[in-house]
Formats: structure tokens, sequence, C-alpha cells
């Protein structure tokens, strides 16, 4: 979709309730239920992130989404793909300003140049425990991208046209806590398996944007 065309679809956002946890639950993990009961107490004391869904056109004015994949290294989100965003830290005024803050620095987009669609419906990530903050962004320029060598191993750009064929939904099998396998729901963008907390926010704003264009 040419980038003008979204950009005047999406100014009616507004508009559209959130479907929230009618859209989330369509890619939820079996064991998502237990884990969640598992961690009832530590959830009193979860940490805080903002994550962003940033929408941009690429040079081509076609209309694309910024992922990135994660390095390997010995964590929870290890290798997983998800959006640019991070924990809120002491010097963040708010969940907002951690996620356009850690965008910049993990993708390189400037402040200046995001602009906040919607706020979306929170996630907790039981592995991590941490609720997580995201939000609907564009930016309004072709970004000129630079990854946090550190973090960011691949910054994935899915065209919009892409995300939205329902035939990019799968499954994929992962080892639970429990160290049993099990068959967990999954978008295929870009040849990148996307499961877990950011497939359920990836298909909020899926079910949103179907109502726009």
């Amino acid at each position: 979709m040419i980038f003008d065309e979204f950009l005047k679809s999406i100014s009616k956002i507004e508009n559209i309730p959130l479907p929230a946890e009618a859209s989330q639950f369509k890619m939820v993990p079996p064991y998502r239920l237990e884990l969640v009961k598992r961690q009832k107490e530590a959830m009193k004391n979860a940490k805080s992130a903002g994550v962003l869904a940033l929408f941009y056109p690429s040079e081509e004015n076609l209309t694309k989404l910024a992922l990135i994949l994660r390095k390997t290294y010995n964590g929870v989100h290890s290798a997983q793909v998800g959006f640019p965003g991070g924990k809120l830290e002491d010097h963040d005024n708010s969940l907002l300003d951690a996620a356009i803050r850690e965008t910049n620095e993990e993708i390189g987009v400037s402040k200046n140049h995001i602009e906040i669609v919607k706020k979306l419906t929170q996630v907790y990530i039981p592995p991590s425990n941490f609720n997580v903050q995201p939000f609907m962004a564009v930016t309004k320029e072709t970004p000129k991208f630079i990854k946090e060598e550190s973090e960011v191993e691949t910054i994935i750009q899915v065209e919009l046209t892409h995300f939205l064929d329902e035939n990019v939904i799968t499954s994929k099998k992962v080892k639970t806590s429990y160290n049993v396998e099990v068959e967990v729901p999954a978008f295929k963008l870009n040849n990148y398996v996307v499961w877990g907390a950011t497939a359920m926010m990836l298909s909020e704003i899926k079910d949103i944007l179907k109502q726009l264009l």
C-alpha cells in the first residue's frame, strides 16, 4: 500500500476501539494461562517496558513496519523477533518516552520524526516478568536505519500488504518450561517466525488496520 494512502486511512484510527484480548488471544501460546498463574506473586513487582510498532515509507513510498531480530544471548528473549523498545528507566518520564528512546537507540530513528498514532493494549510476559506497553507510530520520512550492534542482529522491514495477508499465519514448535514441545500460533514475516507476546501485539494491530484499510 502507498504510504500516503496509509496515512489517510489511519487518520480515523482514534474512532476504532481496541480489540484487546479478543485479538491477542488468537496468538496466545497454549501454556500461557498456566505461566501467568505461576507468576501471580511475581506479577505484583513486574517491570515495565514500552515498544513501538513503527510504520514508515520505503524509498518506493510503500508502507512498511519495522521489527528487530534480537542478538543471541543468555536470556529468555534471545534470538527472537520483537518490536524496537525496552525497559522503563529512571530518567524516562513515561512508557512512551522509554519506547521512543529505545527505538532511537536500537534502530536509529530520530525521536523528532516519530509521531504516535495510538496506544495499544498492554501485554504481560511471564518468562521475563514484564508488562509491555505497545504504541502504534509513524515516521513520514524513509528512515536511515542504524542498528545497535550489541542488541540487534537484524532490522526486519515488513511490507504492510505482506503483514495483512492471512497466509502469514502459521505455527511453531517451542519447548515449555516443563521441557515439553507444544505448537504455538505465529506469524511468518519475511521468513522470520514471530510468536509469543510480539505476535499477540501484532494480532491487535492487524485487526485494527483491517477495519481501516
